[in-house]
């Protein structure tokens, strides 16, 4: 059964029960006052009878009396009985059977309901009591004919009116059911179309009502489907990279191996340069490694007192020897700063970051460093005179593969790397609880800004949010 046709039978089902509920205590209810009525005129009309009646000292009753009386309801049955059970007076006179004999025999007061005469009768049974004792009992009834005929037709019209309703509402629910889960099918064809084609460009058009569910339902599917997109787009490239970067070191070696081979013997050149390339490997399996690490949360981080300005020292006396006469590396300001964090990892990332500015300086061009304390964070400047960094390239810098070559041309001489510094980088800085601004002019150069956090937080392991990689 499908979801349409469950829906709409729940919602039949549901209102059919309602109207069954409805329709009984509505019949119920007529049915209590209709018989609190006759209870009502039966009892008026009893005690009118037992203050009037008279007994004698033989135990007769008076008969002119009885005979004398006028009932309100012309069609009320009247019987009394002595105490032998036996018949005094009938009004009408056909009326000899007792209208109720087990009420009769309980000699008390009771309402019932009884068959007498082939007719449905009410019956109010009340003992006659003197001073001398119990000297009879009187019955009066009065048919249940018209009653019974009340609620026969308020059950047949009950019937019929939830007839109708049930089979008027089963339409309409599914009407407004079809109406209701028209979007959930058009979701289910686009995606069914998606599935087939491959084509994750495709978007399920958004309903004029679209803050409903099935409207928030369609927003989710088109988000979900946007983000798909962009992962597989991302996985293609990567894959596409990844084997761009392959293809060179693999092609070195296979001609260096290559070439040994026709000349039989081992050259010395060939070896280092088959090493030096299985080192670059070594080294983009690494770096990949690393980022799968911390893109997972499982960056493993060696937290310690850190004294920043040591390492800032490190790295300048380092890259100063990389730079050489090419570059002018200088420091501008450096405050003493520690913090709790992993010196390797730290390190790391002042490496990336200043090593990226030295290859794409100019000769003759300035690298600055710098290093503050300011609200509880270590504040890390590394700027440069380069060809700067174009606007539309800056949000994807931290990219794995991405170079914005054409504006940052690589300097001859300079070994050719993977793109994957600065990713690395941005990742070591977001487990430490940081941040990375960059600010760029094309033509006037480039600067990084490092925010650490003096005390790192909690759960320091963990990939912030919206820390994802493309």
């Amino acid at each position: 059964m499908s979801l349409r046709s469950r829906l709409a039978l729940l919602f039949t089902l549901v209102l059919g029960g309602t109207l069954f509920i409805f329709g009984s205590l509505v019949y119920g209810l007529v049915s209590i006052v209709l018989t609190e009525q006759i209870d009502s005129l039966l009892a008026r009309e009893a005690s009118r009878l037992v203050e009037g009646l008279g007994v004698n000292t033989m135990g007769q009753f008076d008969r002119r009396w009885l005979e004398s009386f006028e009932p309100a309801e012309g069609t009320l049955v009247i019987q009394v009985w002595d105490n032998n059970r036996r018949l005094q007076f009938a009004r009408p006179r056909t009326w000899t059977q007792p209208l109720d004999p087990a009420a009769r025999q309980s000699g008390r007061t009771m309402f019932s309901a009884a068959f007498s005469n082939e007719q449905h009768m009410r019956v109010l049974t009340v003992p006659l009591v003197t001073r001398r004792g119990a000297v009879g009992i009187l019955q009066v009834g009065l048919s249940l004919a018209l009653v019974d005929a009340v609620r026969s037709t308020l059950a047949s019209i009950l019937f019929f009116l939830a007839l109708i309703s049930i089979v008027l509402a089963a339409l309409l629910a599914s009407v407004a059911v079809q109406r209701t889960l028209q979007p959930l099918e058009m979701v289910t064809e686009v995606a069914t179309t998606i599935t087939r084609a491959d084509d994750l460009s495709r978007r399920i058009p958004t309903p004029p009502n679209s803050d409903d569910e099935v409207g928030r339902l369609i927003q989710a599917f088109n988000q979900t489907l946007s983000r798909l997109e962009s992962l597989f787009t991302t996985q293609r490239r990567f894959i596409a990279d990844v084997s761009h970067e392959l293809r060179t070191p693999l092609t070195v070696i296979k001609g260096e191996v290559s070439l040994m081979r026709k000349m039989k013997c081992g050259d010395e050149e060939s070896l280092q340069s088959i090493e030096s390339e299985v080192d670059r490997l070594s080294r983009l399996v690494g770096n990949l490694l690393l980022l799968a690490q911390a893109e997972s949360g499982r960056l493993p981080l060696d937290l310690k007192p850190v004294e920043m300005d040591t390492i800032l020292l490190e790295v300048f006396q380092q890259m100063r020897t990389l730079a050489g006469e090419k570059v002018h590396l200088e420091i501008v300001t450096l405050e003493q700063v520690s913090l709790i964090g992993d010196r390797d990892r730290l390190k790391q990332v002042l490496l990336n970051i200043v090593g990226n500015a030295v290859q794409y300086t100019p000769a003759g061009g300035v690298v600055t460093l710098g290093l503050t304390q300011t609200d509880g964070y270590a504040r890390i400047t590394v700027s440069d005179t380069g060809p700067g960094i174009p606007e539309e390239d800056l949000p994807y810098i931290f990219e794995r593969f991405y170079r914005g070559e054409k504006s940052r041309t690589r300097s001859q001489g300079q070994a050719s790397g993977f793109g994957l510094g600065l990713s690395i980088a941005y990742w070591i800085v977001q487990v430490h609880g940081g941040k990375i601004d960059v600010t760029s002019v094309v033509g006037k150069g480039t600067t990084f800004i490092i925010h650490l956090p003096l005390k790192l937080p909690e759960k320091s392991g963990d990939a912030p949010e919206g820390a994802s990689l493309s």
